[in-house]
């Protein structure tokens, strides 16, 4: 089997914001032997994020770390009646707030949604929190989350190779704008790989 980056884990940089486009790589397997979760790999081939799921598919907590197994942001499946949403705690230290949750994601009704299947809420804790949606196309791996104007923030898109061949359902490309908290962002994608069972 090829190999999606054949590069070794190396200490991510604390910093997740950058003042230039990032690409990353997102290869739905977990580096853990039978876990589920992913892989996310910089455009170095360096693993920078990990989710590693031991609990059944579609979990109701699921944690993101860093390429050092430190816990980022645990995001926990809710549900209100008969809507599900998920919440993603931001982890500073050994201790989650889980009074404060930094984002909220609840799937849109099929009916309203066109197509945004997700509105998401970030900066919960502050007064005026930021407004995102994910908008998908015909595939589910391929979509783009989007700020309240419209205003591109990251893409998802399938990979292809430097020869142009697209690589299955389970690698994709994730480009975040500058300025965008690259965490924030695999952590949104990770509620999207959950929504659709992916993970």
């Amino acid at each position: 089997m090829g190999k999606v980056h054949p590069q070794a884990l190396v200490s991510p940089d604390p910093c997740y914001l950058s003042s230039k486009q990032e690409s990353f790589t997102v290869w739905m397997k977990s580096l853990v032997l039978s876990g589920k979760g992913c892989t996310v790999f910089d455009s170095d081939g360096h693993v920078v994020y990990r989710v590693d799921n031991y609990d059944s598919k579609s979990s109701n907590e699921v944690h993101l770390m860093d390429s050092e197994g430190k816990v980022l942001y645990t995001i926990l499946r809710k549900k209100l009646k008969l809507l599900a949403f998920w919440e993603g705690y931001r982890c500073d230290g050994s201790e989650i707030d889980r009074t404060k949750p930094g984002f909220q994601v609840r799937k849109t009704l099929r009916l309203l949604r066109g197509d945004a299947p997700c509105n998401i809420t970030v900066g919960l804790d502050k007064n005026q929190p930021c407004q995102y949606k994910i908008e998908s196309w015909t595939s589910k791996s391929t979509y783009k989350i989007v700020d309240k104007c419209g205003a591109l923030v990251a893409e998802v898109r399938r990979k292809q190779s430097a020869s142009g061949v697209v690589l299955g359902e389970d690698v994709t490309t994730m480009v975040v704008e500058p300025f965008i908290d690259h965490s924030l962002i695999m952590g949104l994608v990770v509620v999207y790989s959950l929504i659709n069972s992916k993970m």
